[in-house]
């Protein structure tokens, strides 16, 4: 069984017992307990809904890991001829959760 949600904006595949990683949510704590209701399709025993563009009455059901961090990126930008260099960097920030339930 899994099922394909949408979470701010992006979708994952997610299946009981996964761990993944979204971004962040603030007001989550660790141990904490989150419903993704945008389920966009579920898959059980052979048998595939698809919603319209979601599913009436289905949910995710989350438990909140913990908050991580995404590897460094690094930017520059190089303008030739103008002696023009500009060094940023990027950490984003993740909401790790565990998949409980899926409720179709």
């Amino acid at each position: 069984m899994y099922a394909v949600i949408r979470e701010r904006g992006k979708q994952y595949k997610v299946e009981p017992g996964n761990v993944i990683e979204i971004d962040l949510k603030d007001d989550a704590k660790k141990g904490d307990t989150l419903e993704h209701n945008e389920v966009l399709m579920v898959s059980k025993d052979g048998e595939t809904q698809i919603g319209a563009p979601t599913i009436e009455n289905a949910k995710v059901i989350s438990e909140v890991q913990g908050h991580t961090k995404g590897k460094k990126l690094t930017i520059m930008k190089f303008r030739r001829r103008k002696d023009s260099r500009t060094k940023n960097g990027h950490r984003q920030k993740y909401t790790k959760i565990k998949i409980t339930e899926i409720v179709s």
